[in-house]
């Protein structure tokens, strides 16, 4: 368990790095708004990763095993890309004369930040790499009734590693220069970088696949060929939909709250606690009891729970805007904590739900092509839910997240039976 803390932190600090810490420095650096909404394409690496998942698979580094080699190598990257990207001057790159003028402003503005780009997108490749390689061992390293508590544990330290970034660097950031910040939140990966160096390889990871064809080609056959085309096309519908409501229903929560006429300041010191530590506490707790219900009947309570939470935000957008005065902070600090109550225990049975479906023999590959389509809804569809604001109104179109939540719940019928008894990977 305490293995996956520190695959679950070191998972986490990059992604919250690039979610939270680099718009605030761009921010502050005097890059406009739309310049740093375009650095939401360097996520494409976490929706495509299980494009070269094969490689971790069949290749392994010559120390350390399958694994840790590619765990300790992607960590250390990690740490020295984070640390340069500090040392990049914002200002001086915005100040540079273009190399060709005549292009049109946005070539003119990817040519200008080229560095920028690059590195964040580097980022970006090392840390969705080093979740493969995570994901994989922490499936191989757990025996099957430790699946739901040990993928719980995970869950919550990804979410608690978005403190550093999210919070402890941005604080920092008020009295040291960005280049020491950058290099203090990169030696928060340390800890990952020694769990991969002492920690020891599951015995299930030295069965490599013989060729670079069988790495790509068998998972998927035996995927198929596990459930039937039909029902391996649900499983992988169920991944797509099962979350989607949720995940459109709060990318745009911090807007609404202001809309519903809650200063900054209440927002953050609201949602921090009454969001982050909900979350981490139902996570826990989610895992735990999981271990008493079974995976299949946790994905139909939880995720009940987490449909649930959705009808807090269209209880408040019915409220409407009004005064943030005690009994309004109060009602903004139940729909968050219920939110992310509801989420930290549906992703805790979500997540231990798509262990269990991968073989272990190609845990990197399944894992990363279940993972990315998870991703799909935060990277791709959540960009239509401003659109959708703008034509239905918020209370509407919470009212149309819950409805969205509705499929991937009735496909558990037919994935996890209530009754059923969950059926072993091999």
């Amino acid at each position: 368990m305490l293995i996956c803390i520190l695959t679950g932190f070191s998972s986490g600090l990059p992604l919250y790095l690039l979610l939270n810490l680099v718009p605030a420095w761009l921010k502050t650096e005097g890059l406009s708004l739309k310049m740093i909404g375009a650095f939401a394409l360097i996520q494409f690496p976490y929706t495509w990763k299980f494009l070269w998942s094969p490689l971790l698979d069949r290749y392994a580094l010559p120390l350390l095993g399958r694994r840790r080699g590619w765990m300790l190598v992607t960590q250390l990257l990690l740490i020295a890309g984070i640390a340069l990207l500090g040392q990049i001057s914002v200002k001086e790159l915005a100040a540079a004369a273009p190399l060709d003028s005549a292009l049109p402003d946005w070539l003119l503005n990817v040519q200008r930040y080229a560095p920028l780009f690059a590195l964040t997108g580097l980022i970006a490749f090392l840390s969705a790499t080093q979740d493969i390689v995570l994901d994989a061992f922490r499936r191989e390293l757990l025996p099957e009734v430790e699946l739901g508590l040990g993928n719980a544990i995970h869950v919550n330290a990804y979410k608690i590693a978005g403190l550093v970034p999210g919070s402890i660097s941005l604080i920092l950031a008020d009295h040291l220069p960005w280049g020491t910040v950058f290099l203090i939140t990169a030696l928060f990966m340390l800890p990952g970088a020694a769990m991969s160096l002492f920690s020891v390889e599951p015995a299930a990871a030295s069965s490599a696949p013989r060729t670079l064809r069988a790495a790509i080609v068998e998972p998927f056959q035996e995927f198929f060929g596990r459930h039937g085309v039909q029902s391996a096309l649900l499983v992988l519908l169920f991944i797509l939909l099962y979350k989607l409501g949720d995940s459109l229903c709060t990318s745009l929560a911090t807007p609404f709250y202001l809309d519903m006429g809650f200063t900054k300041t209440q927002i953050g010191l609201v949602a921090k606690n009454a969001g982050l530590w909900p979350s981490v506490i139902g996570g826990l707790l989610g895992g735990l009891w999981m271990i008493k219900l079974g995976i299949n009947r946790a994905l139909w309570i939880f995720g009940f729970l987490q449909w649930i939470a959705i009808l807090g935000f269209a209880w408040l957008a019915w409220l409407g805007p009004a005064e943030a005065d005690a009994a309004r902070l109060a009602v903004l600090a139940t729909v968050i904590g219920v939110e992310a109550a509801g989420v930290g225990l549906g992703t805790t049975a979500f997540v231990a739900w798509m262990a269990r479906t991968t073989h272990p023999a190609y845990t990197a590959t399944q894992l990363a092509l279940f993972t990315s389509l998870m991703a799909v809804p935060r990277t791709f569809i959540n960009a239509s839910a401003g659109w959708l604001v703008e034509a239905l109104g918020w209370f509407d179109f919470f009212m149309l997240c819950t409805l969205l939540a509705v499929p991937g719940m009735l496909l558990l019928f037919k994935l996890a039976p209530w009754n059923e008894a969950p059926k072993e990977t091999l």
